[in-house]
């Protein structure tokens, strides 16, 4: 019974597990006295000594230590175990850095079935519930890519988008200030005809020019909206006079012809799988898609809404995908609530909680 479970148990059958089944994954070494760690490279290493005690997993990427696992037996509510993360990574001898005391800046508290993770480096981070662990190249690119510049940079630079609205222009800053204060969930209420796309794609812009986000997806529940949204981008004239898809790419999913209102020349860019499994730093992108889509790629067909494939909305040319949780630095969801079913609910709401990002 769960309720009689081990520690050690919850950490093999159910901690170690979920690394391992990462791509890449995690390899679980034991720490031995003398263990060279200069070249362990997604390693998690189990006992690992500090000076507060031993952390039950450090992990190195590239012969650093970047994160620290406390796990507990699934009976413990991991949330408040961060503190116990926290001391470890105050003791290591060997971190990265020193942000404020902190040695180690990735944390993670775990019963196996709920994660909670912080980032110490900067002080107005809140602890968050995450899906899944973290890739290593994910930790690798969270070490290198501090938001604290593009925020700044967000801060100091005021909206300059030709034909925007005064409220769309407070709209924005209430989101950036917001992001700047750590939230990472937020709702942009506004009424029909007030230009909500036309802000999406400014916020966007702005997000993208400051470098606070580099992968972003906009989620809507039509492919004629995608559409829709894909040309709104084409024919958005940035503060440098470009379009926005000559200064940044801008991907979505193929459309047929009944996607679109009218029949004009129309040439989107698909999005290569690969920036879907494969997220790179390098990358700096929109993707528009579907939640359908999104669905089947997370879940697999039979969780996709609606199953009904004479529906115009029928994702058939999508598959599934090992799509890690860093995919995303935020998604932006326009409406998606036509009238779906409660379990259709659950399953969108399941679509944003995996992935680790800010959501508006």
């Amino acid at each position: 019974m769960m309720n009689e479970e081990l520690e050690w148990k919850t950490r093999k059958e159910r901690v170690e597990k979920k690394l391992e089944a990462l791509d890449p994954s995690w390899k679980i070494i034991k720490h031995r006295t003398g263990l060279d760690t200069t070249g362990l490279h997604c390693c998690a290493v189990e006992e690992y000594p500090t000076a507060r005690g031993p952390a039950d997993y450090a992990l190195f990427v590239k012969g650093q230590l970047l994160g620290i696992i406390e796990a507990k037996k699934v009976t413990v509510s991991p949330q408040n175990v961060l503190e116990q993360a926290k001391r470890y990574s105050k003791g290591a001898f060997d971190g990265p850095g020193n942000w404020h005391g902190y040695r180690v800046p990735f944390l993670y508290a775990t019963n196996g079935e709920v994660i909670w993770h912080i980032d110490i480096r900067n002080e107005k981070n809140i602890s968050r519930h995450i899906a899944n662990f973290h890739t290593a190249d994910a930790l690798e690119e969270f070490l290198a890519n501090d938001r604290a510049n593009g925020l700044a940079w967000l801060a100091d630079n005021a909206v300059d988008i030709e034909g925007i609205r005064p409220y769309q222009v407070d709209a924005i800053n209430a989101i950036e200030d917001a992001i700047a204060k750590g939230k990472r969930s937020m709702l942009i209420a506004m009424a029909t005809g007030t230009g909500k796309t036309f802000l999406t794609v400014s916020q966007i812009y702005r997000l993208l020019q400051s470098k606070a986000a580099r992968r972003i997806l906009f989620l809507v529940d039509r492919r004629a909206l995608a559409a829709q949204a894909v040309r709104e981008f084409a024919t958005f004239e940035t503060p440098l006079k470009n379009k926005f898809n000559q200064e940044y790419e801008v991907y979505s999913q193929r459309f047929r012809r009944d996607d679109l209102e009218d029949d004009k020349p129309f040439d989107p860019k698909v999005l290569p799988d690969a920036y879907l499994t494969s997220p790179q730093m390098s990358h700096t992108f929109v993707y528009v898609s579907t939640i359908q889509r999104m669905t089947i790629n997370l879940f697999g067909s039979e969780y996709a809404f609606p199953q009904n494939q004479s529906d115009p909305d029928y994702e058939d040319d999508a598959g599934t995908l090992d799509i890690p949780i860093h995919a995303f630095d935020v998604i932006i969801a326009d409406e998606c609530h036509r009238g779906y079913t409660a379990k259709e609910t659950a399953i969108w709401r399941q679509v944003l909680d995996h992935f680790d990002a800010i959501k508006i």
